[in-house]
């Protein structure tokens, strides 16, 4: 790509999030980014926020009046080569034809990390803007044929990435790591399978460790024997407490149909050893017992666990292999997005 391009990005940035590294990627490209927040209540309003989870519930709508009028602001007061927009629940058809009509040069893109076919991933304007968009970037491959039946001309599939200025290897001191990690742990929400897991290793003698919500609910439910250290965490303490478990586990969201998420690159790109559920993408991204370990049942997760455990040396290669397949194969944000902008611009 020779010249910078002139992009208008919309979607939540709070500095902890994927969605504003995907910005800060663009940035260091060398593209000129325009940015608004995407917010549902928050600074938005405690009033807009009650109403948006009542419309969600009721008729699957999100209204966000101000954000779409910030957009057709900026448009107007400005020439885009791209108005990307980051999960766009509550940008309205309206909006876009706007765009469209007063900017025809303007490439509209979609992006979304989640299952947008769940109803919590989806709304009626989303849905009905479909059509408008010129391109829509999703990690799920499921989607492109998906996302094509309700309407979008054209679907791109982009697996996940990491951040290279957040996720990177990190000399935790002795007290520190010992308080963040383990020999095994896990970050993120709980879900059932998940937890039964978690449950089945610690009622087999494996110390266990999880950061995320949920997890006493179903501590208590399955009498689990495994440590709840406390909520999720981001930006560098996440990685702090990859970096101080001995082994990772990579659990993928069943509610998202994951088939890799954003841990899969995430905990590798820390240089930290991963055990993940086995799938194609998984194999695909790394290979089995070379750069990531995995997993099909509890019984094999354990097995791996036991025998890791009892193989540091080997874990350390793997975990050092895995950082370099992340480098070497372009997994960061800013490949992800190049190849992406490419597939975007041949569209003619």
């Amino acid at each position: 790509m020779e010249k910078p391009l002139d992009i208008l990005y919309v979607g939540s940035l709070n500095p902890r999030g994927t969605c504003c590294h995907r910005k800060i990627a663009l940035e260091d490209m060398g593209h000129r980014v325009v940015g608004l927040h995407a917010s549902l209540g928050g600074e938005a309003g405690l009033l807009l926020g009650l109403l948006n989870r009542l419309g969600r519930r009721l008729f699957n709508s999100v209204h966000d009046r101000r954000l779409n009028e910030a957009i057709w602001k900026a448009v107007r007061g400005g020439r885009f080569d791209i108005l990307w927009i980051d999960k766009g629940l509550s940008v309205a058809p309206r909006t876009l034809r706007l765009v469209r009509e007063h900017s025809p040069g303007t490439r509209i893109v979609g992006y979304c990390p989640d299952d947008v076919m769940t109803r919590g991933n989806q709304s009626r304007q989303f849905l009905r803007g479909l059509p408008l968009y010129d391109a829509y970037l999703t990690t799920k491959s499921f989607h492109v044929t998906e996302l094509r039946d309700l309407g979008c001309p054209k679907v791109v599939f982009v697996p996940n990435a990491y951040a290279p200025q957040v996720h990177r290897p990190i000399s935790v001191p002795a007290q520190e790591r010992a308080r963040l990690g383990g020999p095994v742990g896990f970050i993120g929400g709980a879900e059932r399978q998940r937890a039964r897991s978690v449950a089945y290793l610690a009622d087999n003698g494996i110390p266990v460790k999880v950061w995320g919500d949920l997890w006493d609910r179903w501590k208590k439910r399955l009498d689990g024997k495994f440590e709840v250290a406390g909520p999720s965490r981001y930006g560098d303490e996440y990685v702090r407490i990859i970096c101080s478990f001995d082994i990772n586990l990579c659990f993928l969201r069943k509610a998202n149909r994951d088939l890799q998420t954003t841990r899969s690159v995430e905990i590798p790109a820390c240089e930290a050893f991963m055990l993940a559920e086995r799938t194609d993408e998984h194999l695909g991204l790394f290979r089995e017992g070379i750069e990531a370990e995995f997993f099909a049942c509890d019984e094999e997760l354990l097995e791996k666990v036991r025998y890791y455990l009892g193989h540091p040396r080997e874990r350390q290669r793997i975990a050092r292999a895995g950082r370099e397949r992340c480098l070497k194969s372009g997994y960061s944000n800013s490949d992800r997005l190049r190849h992406c902008l490419e597939a975007i611009l041949q569209q003619a």
